[in-house]
Formats: C-alpha cells, structure tokens, sequence
C-alpha cells in the first residue's frame, strides 16, 4: 500500500514471484471513468472508490480461495479502505506500508512514462494517507531501500500469515 509512486507494483510483483502466487495491480480494477477523472487531474472521491475496492477484494477473494494466498499492489490510503478490502477478502490480510519523501515520490511520478496518474495529485495523495492504527498490524518501508531488502522485510514480517 502506499500514495503513487511509492514502489507497490513493483516489490508486488517481487513478492508474488518469491511466494509463487497470483498477483493483482489495483490499478486494472479502476473504471474507465476513475481513470480518466485522474488523468484529467481530479482526485477520486470515496464514492468513486467504492466500487473499486469491492472488485479489487472481490478478486483477490476469489485468488486466495483457488491459490491460498495472494499479493495485492493497492494504495489503500485510508483505514476504511483496508477495512473494506479485509472484509471483502473474508482470509487474513496484511498490510506493508512503502513511503519515500515527496520529492522522490514525485520524481518517479514524473518519469513514468503512459501512466495516467499525473503527478499534480501526488499532494492530494500524501494528504489522504492515513499510517496505520496499532491494530492494523501494518509493516511501514522505506521504499528507497533495495528491493530485495524491501522483499526479504516483508517475507520476514508477514511469514506463516
């Protein structure tokens, strides 16, 4: 989990592979409209949302129940975003938070080339982000770490969940 930029998809695919899984990028379960309302620069509502994140905990639901564990690339800013997918998802979830400071988040966000996630919202982002609680049980990165550091953290962390 983490704004754009942080480096989700990336240690997502990165986990999936270690832990012979599905992975899923939250980013092809958004609409056709919440994608163009980000790429004309307007930050999605909750409303808009919503039904994202049901389709999203929906199919990792259906991964988990055919593979028995799956890695989700999702920012899941808010608390009730991740409340949401965990009961959608009805099996244990964990979250790993990455963060980076803002100027390297809106580096990388500059030179994605074809996302459609423009860097103008990367504020609206970081002002939504809500830490996880104590209870969440959320792993916090730094994503400027390797990336097999990031992986072998999050494999430590989450082992036999």
């Amino acid at each position: 989990m983490g704004v754009s930029g942080c480096g989700k998809s990336t240690l997502g695919t990165v986990l999936a592979k270690a832990l012979d899984c599905a992975f899923l990028e939250g980013d092809a379960f958004h609409s056709v409209e919440a994608v163009e309302k980000m790429r004309a620069g307007q930050a999605l509502s909750d409303a808009d949302r919503w039904p994202w994140l049901d389709r999203l905990g929906e199919a990792a639901a259906k991964a988990v129940s055919e593979r028995g564990r799956v890695v989700v690339a999702c920012s899941a800013l808010k608390v009730v975003y991740r409340d949401r997918l965990r009961a959608a998802i009805g099996a244990p979830v964990r979250f790993a938070l990455l963060q980076a400071s803002r100027e390297k988040l809106y580096a990388r966000m500059k030179n994605r080339p074809g996302h459609y996630m423009p860097a103008s919202l990367l504020d609206s982002q970081l002002a939504t982000l809500e830490y996880p609680l104590d209870r969440e049980n959320a792993l916090v990165l730094d994503s400027e770490e390797s990336l097999e550091i990031l992986r072998d953290r999050v494999l430590t962390a989450f082992r036999g969940h």
